[in-house]
């Protein structure tokens, strides 16, 4: 059997924060949303291509301490891209891990930006290549699996 990601379905607290964040940050579009009380949702994505599903039916924060998502992450075409989503994180104000772009691990070309949704979801933009500027936050570790 051969498949692939269709799209990836995240709960959230205030599906308008979110909505407004994931739009300034991953510049997607809603292609579908529902405001019936108890039944929030919103479709987002790119160019019609369904990407992100976000359902408020949440109450807390995220927490990485229990089983379920560790991150999710988002390739970008190169690394300007990953430096411009970078600015518009630090605009916002969102949690920044690594202090900005950083590669995938040490010697590697591949990397990113990792960082926090307004729930406490970890997520990462990167790019394959370009990111080998600066050394790796963990030497001997992928930087993606601990933030």
């Amino acid at each position: 059997m051969i498949v692939k990601t269709g799209h990836v379905g995240l709960n959230v607290i205030d599906l308008g924060r979110s909505v407004d964040f994931y739009r300034k940050v991953l510049d997607f579009e809603v292609l579908d949303e529902s405001h019936e009380e108890g039944r929030r949702y919103a479709f987002l994505g790119r160019d019609g291509n369904l990407v992100l599903t976000l359902w408020q039916q949440s109450e807390g924060a995220f927490s990485s301490a229990r089983p379920g998502l560790h991150h999710l992450s988002f390739e970008a075409p190169d690394i300007e891209t990953v430096r411009r989503a970078e600015a518009v994180i630090r605009e916002i104000g969102a949690p920044l891990h690594h202090d900005g772009i950083v590669p995938h691990g040490e010697g590697a070309s591949s990397g990113g930006v990792f960082f926090e949704d307004p729930d406490g979801i970890r997520l990462e933009i990167y790019a394959p290549s370009g990111a080998d500027d600066r050394p790796a936050p963990v030497a001997d570790a992928p930087t993606c699996g601990f933030f």
